[in-house]
């Protein structure tokens, strides 16, 4: 048998990680501290203290991979986390006003999916843009598994977003997404190339302000932006840039024909 020391590095023990369960946890306290109704009649309190204590607590094992102390780094999110809520209300009116089957926002940040995604994502970018390790990916991959929604947390996403139904969909870690953007499912904004040399560079698509892209459309490139105002219709497979106010749509062909070997039913 082949030596498979060569091939494989060391695996940490997990010591040095929070336990996942925990990070899991913490996710969804956050959700629940920012929107009790996302729980619905389930009341549970959540205090401010508390996930403080949840975070540098979930902190300390990563200490001597972060670049300030983890009180540091709990203070800094946990006051940013009015913003979020300012951000997270203005998706959920935005869904709920894009939406003809919502029946307003509280149905919106209890029932949708996308919207859950997005909140996690929002979330988890605070602590990313901290240089705050694995947790963040923890959180938005609990996310995933919820929603099939699978968003990094190192994107940037801007207000007014929308995810309608959202199974599928794909954001990359060097996304950059405008205001009141649309999202459909089994959309992918993703790299061109999953080289690893690629890692610190952007790989991932622009879109900007207003554009819908609907089902099943894969955006592909860092170099790639999708206009403002454009509408990038289903199926579409896109790996160069379009100007604003585009109608990009991919064309097919369907047949409709009477079969000769029809039988009359009686």
């Amino acid at each position: 048998m082949a030596d498979q020391s060569k091939y494989s590095p060391e695996v940490s023990s997990g010591t040095d990680f929070p336990p996942k369960s925990r990070i899991t946890g913490f996710t969804q306290d956050l959700a629940v501290f920012i929107f009790p109704v996302i729980e619905g009649g389930e009341c549970r309190s959540i205090s401010s203290g508390k996930l403080k204590t949840q975070l540098v607590s979930l902190l300390n094992p990563l200490k001597n991979r972060l670049s300030k102390e983890p009180e540091i780094i709990s203070v800094n999110f946990l006051d940013s986390i009015s913003m979020i809520r300012e951000l997270l209300i203005q998706d959920a009116m935005f869904i709920s006003q894009s939406d003809p089957a919502a029946t307003g926002i509280d149905e919106v940040i209890m029932a949708y999916p996308g919207f859950y995604a997005i909140a996690v994502q929002r979330l988890a970018h605070q602590l990313a843009i901290q240089e705050v390790p694995v947790i963040p990916r923890v959180m938005t991959e609990y996310a995933h598994s919820k929603t099939g929604i699978d968003i990094h947390p190192g994107a940037e996403i801007g207000s007014e977003f929308s995810i309608d139904h959202g199974t599928g969909v794909v954001i990359g870690e060097t996304a950059v997404i405008g205001r009141r953007v649309k999202l459909y499912q089994g959309v992918t904004i993703g790299a061109l190339s999953v080289s690893k040399e690629l890692a610190s560079t952007k790989r991932h698509p622009t879109i900007e302000d207003n554009v819908i892209i609907y089902a099943g459309s894969t955006i592909l490139g860092g170099n790639t932006i999708i206009g403002h105002d454009s509408i990038i219709g289903g199926n579409v497979w896109l790996t160069s840039s379009v100007p604003p106010y585009s109608l990009v749509y991919h064309e097919s062909k369907i047949t409709v024909r009477e079969r000769n070997n029809r039988q009359d039913p009686h």
